[in-house]
């Protein structure tokens, strides 16, 4: 299974924000910081601002705050809401499914139960286990540090 480049940015962009948590971060700061152009970041930051996982502020004073406390913020929800919930295979895609096995495969049961526990083992990360007491990447995501 591939994550997809937006889903990548989505939770960069979540650590970074957690990790500036009590101030509103800005787009070209995050950018800069994560590695990611300002164009696909702005695309991410509309997704989760309309998922609810982030509170934007429009203006010269503007930016984003996470709208969820971090430890209410699970990465599995992340993923199935970024990516949506992604054929694994041609099997698992209803309108372009041409695969005359599909009825007795157990390979499709195999890759859907793949994926289920794919999903439950990111349920059990929140995005504050990630973030909260690992001092290599707080250093990594404050503005002093990635303007270096």
């Amino acid at each position: 299974m591939r994550i997809t480049k937006r889903t990548n940015i989505a939770v960069r962009l979540l650590m970074y924000c957690a990790a500036n948590g009590g101030r509103l971060v800005t787009k070209a700061e995050i950018a800069e910081c994560c590695k990611v152009s300002e164009n696909h970041l702005a695309q991410v930051i509309n997704q989760l601002s309309q998922l609810c996982y982030l509170h934007t502020q429009r203006g010269r004073n503007g930016g984003m705050t996470l709208a969820r406390r971090p430890e209410n913020i699970r990465i599995g929800d992340v993923f199935r809401d970024v990516e949506g919930e992604p054929p694994v295979s041609e099997c698992f895609a209803d309108a372009d499914n041409s695969c005359p096995l599909v009825a007795s495969c157990r390979l499709r049961l195999a890759l859907r139960d793949a994926v289920s526990a794919f999903y439950a083992s990111l349920d059990g990360i929140t995005l504050d286990a990630l973030v909260c007491d690992n001092t290599d990447l707080l250093r990594l995501l404050q503005p002093v540090a990635c303007s270096r």
